[in-house]
């Protein structure tokens, strides 16, 4: 455990540096070739393999989401695809453009949630993958597990649903697994995985067991996606030149706890059972509640997808995004 705590105040210093992101993207040029048309059409004036913020991007593309833009639920409803999905779906993608958030029961069986639980369970015990220097966090399963990586994160089910959702094809980026609450502070996803044009991304949640307030389910913030979105430029983060702020990351929850407070808005608790799936916007404020029970598990997949076509990367980190071989031989190149 000591050696784990050591680890985790060792890395956290080394990622303070923003030449360790600069020697480790140079070391991964395949998974970043495609921002060079990209960076063209943005017209940002730097090399790929620089730290890359918001305050890199001169002007702000005007080009947002059709589900963000004024007229969304009369386009929502004039779209010939709306007709397609059944009253349900139908419901909640009108909720997604009012609230920033959806919930479709049942999406995942019972058997395909068992399978998934299971391959965390042999990955772990195989050491294939392990837990996130926070503790919380395994990362990437999908590499390693095909009930994950298919049935889950590209199902086309969900792919082709996301898609329709943000109005660009999207692209699988990451999956975390949790075995307990993450208890993360709230936070919009758009401060760590970030899009220029704003907007691109969106975020699935995945109930792998039975959610009640006692394993710390996700908060999240009906509307609150509708705020203007929070970069580091907008709070004091410590950032310079050279550096990321030490605690840049405290000091953005500490605003958005301010943040809430100021608006007032109301927290929802997401109670699921398994297969349940919470899709949420780019900007919808969220987090992990207390744990109440203790050693409770809060067993869960979450799976981010940006989108073709937008710069990703990661404001609070002040990176490109790496994405693996599989999808950047896919994506437009230089």
């Amino acid at each position: 455990m000591q050696m784990a705590s050591l680890k985790g105040i060792l890395t956290r210093i080394v990622r303070q540096f923003k030449l360790t992101y600069v020697l480790h993207n140079i070391l991964h040029p395949s998974k970043l070739q495609h921002n060079r048309k990209l960076y063209k059409k943005y017209g940002v004036k730097r090399s790929i393999y620089q730290s890359l913020g918001n305050q890199n991007f001169k002007d702000q593309a005007k080009d947002i989401p059709w589900l963000d833009r004024p007229n969304a639920i009369e386009s929502l409803k004039n779209h010939p695809q709306y007709a397609s999905f059944s009253p349900v779906i139908q419901q909640q993608l009108n909720q997604f453009v009012t609230d920033g958030y959806m919930i479709i029961p049942g999406f995942f069986s019972t058997e395909e949630v068992e399978q998934a639980n299971k391959d965390i369970d042999t990955l772990l015990q195989s050491n294939k993958v392990g837990f996130h220097y926070t503790g919380r966090k395994i990362m990437q399963s999908y590499k390693h597990s095909p009930v994950i990586n298919d049935t889950f994160f590209r199902r086309k089910e969900l792919t082709d649903l996301l898609s329709f959702i943000i109005g660009k094809p999207v692209i699988p980026f990451q999956t975390i697994n949790f075995l307990q609450g993450s208890e993360q502070r709230a936070h919009s996803d758009s401060i760590h995985m970030t899009t220029q044009p704003l907007g691109y991304l969106i975020a699935c949640w995945i109930a792998l067991e039975n959610i009640t307030d006692q394993n710390g389910p996700v908060v999240y913030y009906p509307g609150s996606h509708t705020l203007p979105y929070l970069m580091t430029p907008d709070y004091n983060s410590g950032n310079t030149s050279l550096t990321i702020g030490a605690q840049s990351n405290t000091r953005y929850e500490d605003t958005i706890d301010e943040l809430i407070r100021e608006k007032n808005l109301q927290p929802s608790v997401f109670h699921a059972q398994p297969g349940d799936l919470l899709i949420w916007h780019a900007n919808l404020l969220h987090g992990g509640s207390a744990i109440h029970q203790e050693g409770a598990t809060r067993k869960s997949l979450v799976a981010h997808y940006f989108c073709e076509d937008v710069i990703c990367y990661h404001e609070i980190s002040q990176r490109p995004a790496l994405f693996d071989a599989e999808v950047s031989q896919k994506l437009p190149q230089k």
